[in-house]
């Protein structure tokens, strides 16, 4: 816990905003989500479950996709999936994500994952990449084309 004595100033009590791209990672992009995980996200060492990020790796893709899709998606195969760091409770996750592929029903979402460790005074490391491909789904619930850029 941090005493009050050990505050210097307001900004180093600041998490970024959920909008502000990380320092010296991507500063022309805007992060589609930032989380941080909590203790019920976890094991008992405080390394957070890989299944809890590959959830978050989801919807952030699914997020990219949808957008991208103009409407509802559903996820239809993880092509890719890499650990590279430990995520630990406390720490701020921020996930970029690129449509890297248009199909005629589909597309194939790139997710790049940043930990910002707050407990190491604002380390930022990449943790995860993955890519992630999704379908266009209409109102019956069966695949459609993906519209054109802009419609």
């Amino acid at each position: 816990m941090i005493e009050l004595h050990e505050i210097q100033s307001l900004e180093d009590t600041r998490l970024p905003s959920p909008q502000s791209p990380l320092p010296g990672i991507y500063p022309d992009r805007i992060p589609t989500l930032r989380v941080v995980p909590m203790p019920a996200d976890s094991n008992m060492h405080g390394d957070v479950f890989g299944g809890w990020i590959m959830s978050q790796v989801d919807i952030a893709g699914g997020i990219t996709a949808s957008r991208r899709a103009n409407g509802r998606v559903a996820t239809v195969a993880v092509n890719s999936f890499l650990f590279k760091q430990p995520v630990y409770v406390g720490d701020v996750v921020t996930f970029y994500t690129e449509v890297i592929r248009i199909g005629n029903t589909s597309i194939t979402v790139r997710v790049e994952v940043f930990a910002e460790r707050v407990r190491q005074r604002g380390e930022i490391i990449k943790v995860t990449e993955a890519t992630l491909s999704f379908v266009a789904i209409g109102a019956d619930k069966k695949p459609r084309p993906v519209p054109p850029e802009g419609e």
